[in-house]
Formats: C-alpha cells, structure tokens, sequence
C-alpha cells in the first residue's frame, strides 16, 4: 500500500484563513478564473474539496463522477461554516496510506490514487493562489504543497509540450528564477502579476 505522499491539511488549513477572509462584498469580484467570480471560485473549491474526499475514501458516484466544467459552481447561505470542515475531512481522508493506493474517480475520470491525491494538492494550492489574487489577500502556501504542485505542473507541461490541456490552459512562461509559487502559476496558465 502507498504511503501518503504528503499531508493536505496546512494547505487545507491556508484555504479555510483564506476563505475567511473574504468580505460578502467580494463574492462578485472578478478572479484569475475565467468566468468565475470569487463566489463561483468558493464553490468550485467546496465541490473540489467534497469530490477528491469522496475520491480518497473510493466512495464513488455523483460527487465524484460529475465533471468540473458541468455547470458554474456557486456557494449556498452554509458555504462559511461548510467549507473549512469539508477541507477538514479532505485533509484527515488523504492521511489514510489507502487514499493513495489502488485507483478512483475524480471529475468523471479514472485514475490512481496517487494521481488524484497530486491533483487535489495543485487544486488547493493553484485556487488558493486564485482566492488571494482575486480579494487581496496575503497568501503563502504550505511549501511541502507547492512543492509537490510544481513538480506536477512541470510533468504535465512537459507531457503537453507547453501546450495544457483540457485541465490547463497554455504554460505562460515564467522567468527561472521567479520565486517558485509564480513558477507554478504560470504552469497552469495564469499569469502570476494578474490583478483585478
């Protein structure tokens, strides 16, 4: 059985002081996300965190059987006492060394658990990025997370020869000795001095 390949919860952990930072009067606010607003960005991260969940205990169906793109996420009335327990448990399931062993589902994909333990990481990490930008909060993520997060954007780049795919859009480059969160930024084809 694989051992965990790191531990999600100070990356969970910066996500829930991020998400609580956010005033009412932002959830309208543009952000690095095409056509989403900080209130679609929310929900996308209370779907995700619900989703690689569900992914990790293998406690597959709707929710991890329902593609990202299938229709603009949203927040409810409950989405600031909901979220960071969710991230809570999204944390505490990817502890487990069978979370990352043997296949499961996500986004209405297949793949190893290893893989989808990756993805959350850069999902949590990336989206974070993309909450601070968008309401001007300080953000540094968990440095074992980012870590983790460049080197599979490095590897996806890589895969797609700068290209992306239908998860990433095109690499935006980045100088080699930006700092490593714009490194990972631009692999997922954003542009790190993004402003609303």
């Amino acid at each position: 059985m694989a051992e965990p390949t790191l531990d999600l919860g100070p990356q969970t952990r910066i996500v829930a002081r991020l998400a609580a930072g956010v005033r009412d009067d932002q959830l309208g606010d543009a952000t690095p996300c095409p056509d989403l607003a900080v209130r679609h960005l929310l929900g996308h991260l209370l779907g995700l965190s619900i989703a690689f969940r569900d992914a990790g205990r293998k406690d597959l169906g709707v929710t991890t059987d329902t593609a990202p793109d299938s229709s603009t996420p949203d927040i409810g009335p409950g989405w600031r006492e909901e979220l960071p327990v969710v991230l809570e448990e999204l944390a505490e399931t990817w502890r487990s060394p069978a979370a990352w062993d043997g296949m499961t589902r996500a986004g209405n994909v297949d793949l190893p658990g290893e893989i989808a333990g990756l993805v959350a990481v850069d999902e949590l990490v990336i989206h974070a990025w993309d909450l601070a930008r968008a309401t001007a909060l300080p953000y540094e993520p968990d440095p074992a997370a980012l870590q983790a997060t460049h080197a599979f954007l490095t590897a996806s780049a890589e895969e797609s020869g700068g290209r992306g795919n239908e998860i990433f859009g095109p690499v935006v480059p980045v100088p080699d000795d930006a700092p490593l969160l714009d490194r990972a930024v631009g692999l997922s084809g954003r542009d790190p001095h993004w402003k609303p």
